[in-house]
Formats: C-alpha cells, sequence, structure tokens
C-alpha cells in the first residue's frame, strides 16, 4: 500500500482540543514533507487553524449553521451539506484522523471517499472507521499523546512535539501598532493573563477560575514589583469580569485589557509576552503553542491530560491543590462542587508570584 499523501484532521471540538492536536500534525509533516493536512473543525476554531503553517485548507462543520438551513427547508440543508461533502471529496483525500470521538463525522469522511479513516473509537461510537484504536476517556496521559497513538495505525512512526501555533502576518501588524500606541516597548517586561475562561462548562464556566480578588492582588504585585506590562485576555462576554478585577488593582497605567480582541489577534498579542498566567482556558494554550513560560492554575481538571504539553519545568509550572476530590472532570462530566472551589481559592497569590519570579529567573 502506497504512502497517503493527503491528510484530514476531524477535530470539531474547542480550541484546547485542536491545539493538543498540532502534535500530531507536525509528526505527519516530518514523516511525509510533501504532504497537504486539511483540517474539519468547527467556526470558532477556524481563524486559529487558517493561519497555521503546517494545515493546507480548512473545512468548517457549524451544527447550528446545518440546523438553520434545515429550518428553512430540507432542500436548502441537503444543498449545504452536498457543498460541505462534495469539497471535502474534490480533494481526493487519502485518510482521515478522526478524534471526534462520535459516529457523524466517520461518515462525512466515508461520504467523501476517504477509504482511510483512522480514530479514537469512543465506546464503540465510530462504526465507520477502518482502523481505531478504542477508548472509554481520556485518563492518565496526555490528550496530545491519545491522538498521537493513532499514527501507529497509520504506519508513521510516533514522535513527541511540542505544540504549535503561529500568528498571521495581519494580525502580528495590528498587535504591534496596538501596543506601540499603549506604549508597550520592546525592552518592557510583559505578563499575559487569562483570568476568565471555562465557556465549555456553560453554567458552571466558574469553576475553573482562580478566584477574581485573587488576581487583583497578583496583577498588583507584577506590575509594582516587577515593573512588568499586563495584557489582559478574556472573550467579549467576560468583559464585566475583567472590570471587577481591574477595578481593584492600583497600577491601571501599566494594564491593558483585551476583551475584543480576535483569536488571531490574541494569538500576535500572546506571542508577544514574556511569560503567561492563566487559568485552564484557550490563551494558555495559545501560549503553550508558542513556547511560552507558563505558570497554569488547574482545579478540575486534571493537568497531566489537559496540561501544558509536554510538562517542562524550565517553562511551564502547573499550581493545584491536592483535594480527594480532584480532579472532578471525568469521562467528559464535571461532578459537582462540594468544597466551594477550595482547590482553586487554596492557591495563594504568593505561590503564583513566587511561581512566575522563578520561571524569569530561570
Amino acid at each position: 500500500m502506497r504512502q497517503p499523501q493527503s491528510f484530514l484532521v476531524i477535530n470539531p471540538f474547542g480550541i484546547g482540543d485542536v491545539l493538543f492536536s498540532t502534535a500530531l500534525l507536525r509528526t505527519i509533516k516530518d514523516a511525509v514533507p510533501s504532504a497537504r493536512i486539511y483540517y474539519l473543525c468547527n467556526r470558532k476554531t477556524e481563524a486559529v487553524l487558517k493561519a497555521h503553517p503546517l494545515v493546507y485548507k480548512t473545512f468548517v462543520y457549524e451544527r447550528d449553521e446545518f440546523v438553520a438551513a434545515q429550518k428553512r427547508s430540507w432542500l436548502r440543508w441537503w444543498g449545504v451539506f452536498r457543498a460541505f461533502v462534495g469539497d471535502i471529496r474534490a480533494e481526493r483525500i487519502d485518510l482521515a484522523f478522526d478524534l471526534s470521538l462520535n459516529t457523524q463525522y466517520g461518515f462525512f469522511a466515508w461520504l467523501a471517499g476517504i477509504r482511510q479513516r483512522v480514530g479514537l473509537d469512543y465506546k464503540r461510537r465510530c462504526v465507520f472507521l477502518t482502523r481505531r484504536r478504542s477508548i472509554d476517556g481520556y485518563k492518565d496521559k496526555h490528550v496530545a499523546e491519545y491522538y498521537l497513538d493513532l499514527l501507529e495505525l497509520a504506519g508513521i512512526p510516533t514522535r513527541v512535539r511540542r505544540l504549535e501555533v503561529a500568528p498571521d502576518l495581519e494580525s502580528r501588524s495590528w498587535a504591534a501598532a496596538a501596543l506601540q500606541n499603549l506604549a508597550v516597548a520592546p525592552a518592557d517586561l510583559v505578563i499575559g493573563i487569562a483570568p476568565c475562561g471555562g465557556d465549555a462548562f456553560g453554567k458552571d464556566a466558574g469553576v475553573k477560575r482562580w478566584p477574581a480578588e485573587h488576581f487583583s492582588a497578583l496583577i498588583d504585585r507584577l506590575t509594582g514589583e516587577l515593573q512588568a506590562k499586563v495584557l489582559v485576555f478574556a472573550g467579549p462576554k467576560e468583559k464585566k469580569d475583567v472590570a471587577f478585577i481591574l477595578q481593584k488593582t492600583g497600577s491601571p497605567q501599566r494594564v491593558f485589557e483585551f476583551t475584543g480582541a480576535s483569536l488571531a489577534q490574541t494569538i500576535a498579542l500572546v506571542d508577544r509576552c514574556n511569560l503567561f498566567i492563566g487559568n485552564d482556558t484557550g490563551p494558555l494554550r495559545f501560549a503553550d503553542g508558542l513556547q511560552k513560560k507558563i505558570v497554569a492554575l488547574f482545579g478540575p481538571v486534571d493537568e497531566k491530560v489537559y496540561g501544558p504539553y509536554p510538562p517542562e519545568a524550565h517553562r511551564t509550572i502547573v499550581l493545584t491543590k491536592a483535594l480527594p476530590c480532584r480532579p472532578c472532570y471525568r469521562d467528559f462530566r464535571l461532578s459537582g462542587c462540594q468544597r466551594n472551589k477550595q482547590c482553586l481559592s487554596d492557591i495563594s497569590v504568593d505561590e503564583v508570584f513566587a511561581a512566575v519570579v522563578h520561571l524569569l529567573k530561570g
């Protein structure tokens, strides 16, 4: 059997899961330098992948858009669906890596004429795979390594790689101009902070967040003791949360919020940071993919499975509290918190600041 020359990676999940798959992309490209790598993603993560240097082309499947077409008419839905599958089929892709843990995406790959369909088979749901690795969840090792395990089924040597993300030229220019307007000089120590996050948990998003007052106190120490310029990242819906944190700080002239930046612009801004501090959230993944020094705050989620990858003592520090109930996010489900987020609130400002100083000295 000839070596596949074109690959489709299917991952319909969020920023973290997509970034975890970039180790897979790099290993494919190293093994097959002439490979064309396509990616099937959702609308939000498309912005991250379109600028990725290893991705030749993206396909977007957004369920809400297909449902909207169906509500207009079945004929409209059929036209949208046929065009979606037809776009993939036209590329004549050799092999698909299905990371979706779901039946429908393997079906899409089959309809698109991709003969080799390799993937993770979660609870025997993925019936359209031609080669599979059965799992009952992510545990004991990092998600990126589950993805890398699939390479063996495709006959590609497995290599552990770093996560990768890259700013596009337009966003890089925008970020440079924005920071210049804010009087952030090239020689300044710039620290990024992601104090919110947790969208995937919906109404329970707050369980992934270090206390807001802790962030306020930390920002004061970063700007006061280290004379750092601090960039605060959050989504548009989190603007009030950021305002609450910043109103309790004493150095507003050294702190700049970016709650309206696009994902591409956020990547470019994070690329300027010397160090990044964050909850388990998207901007933290960008910092990891950009090989930044990181202080990560993990509560309900297992850092061995979803944390910085690979864990490197000179670059990454993950702060947690060893409670008998943590991690309480298991098998894609979050159990109710009985300790009022103690796993995060017990992480002190002193601990985080000491971790920052340690990494900066290193």
